[in-house]
């Protein structure tokens, strides 16, 4: 499968941007889709997942009350609402599907190219 992400942009804080990630092929209620991003010099973190059967969510502490999961399954979309932007928020966001539930990015088997989101202060 291929994941396509889309949505960054340069935007200042405080600012919103939504990102989406397409799936090529279905994705089924057994599959999480997840959001994590990489900061120049750091590692890959996780910021939120989906459940795609249940709709549960899952957010890291960090964006938790400001970032926003969700799912559209008619068209194999994922979303990433993020309102009340950081400069801290900047990074390479990337989507990514697994068969299970994880904050860990090698569970992931699935990945998108990466969409850039910068905030400026």
């Amino acid at each position: 499968v291929q994941l396509q992400a889309s949505g960054g942009g340069l935007v200042q804080a405080g600012d919103s941007l939504r990102l989406a990630c397409v799936a090529s092929r279905r994705t089924y209620s057994s599959h999480v889709m997840g959001w994590f991003r990489q900061a120049p010099g750091k590692e890959r973190e996780f910021v939120a997942a989906i459940r795609w059967g249940s709709g549960a969510t899952y957010y890291a502490d960090s964006v938790k009350g400001r970032f926003t999961i969700s799912r559209e399954s008619a068209t194999n979309t994922v979303y990433l609402q993020m309102n009340t932007l950081k400069p801290e928020d900047t990074a390479i966001y990337f989507c990514a599907r697994g068969n299970y539930y994880d904050t860990v990015a090698s569970a992931y088997k699935d990945w998108g190219q990466g969409t850039q989101v910068t905030v400026s202060s």
